[in-house]
């Protein structure tokens, strides 16, 4: 049995990280780091699927 893995894309600037995946991991809300862009992105995977998960901006608090 042999488990196919791939190395996971920054979703900013599309350059290998650090990290690979085979295609039985899974991930939720995982904060992948690019060394290249120096940008954190979160992250969803599974079946060697990768989604990136839209933050919401933070808004200033009014008073």
């Amino acid at each position: 049995m042999t488990n196919k893995t791939e190395w996971i894309l920054c979703p900013i600037c599309n350059s290998k990280t650090r990290n690979k995946i085979r295609d039985d991991t899974v991930l939720k809300n995982y904060p992948l780091y690019c060394p290249k862009c120096k940008q954190e992105s979160l992250i969803e995977v599974s079946n060697l699927k990768i989604t990136v998960i839209k933050e919401p901006d933070a808004k200033t608090q009014s008073r």
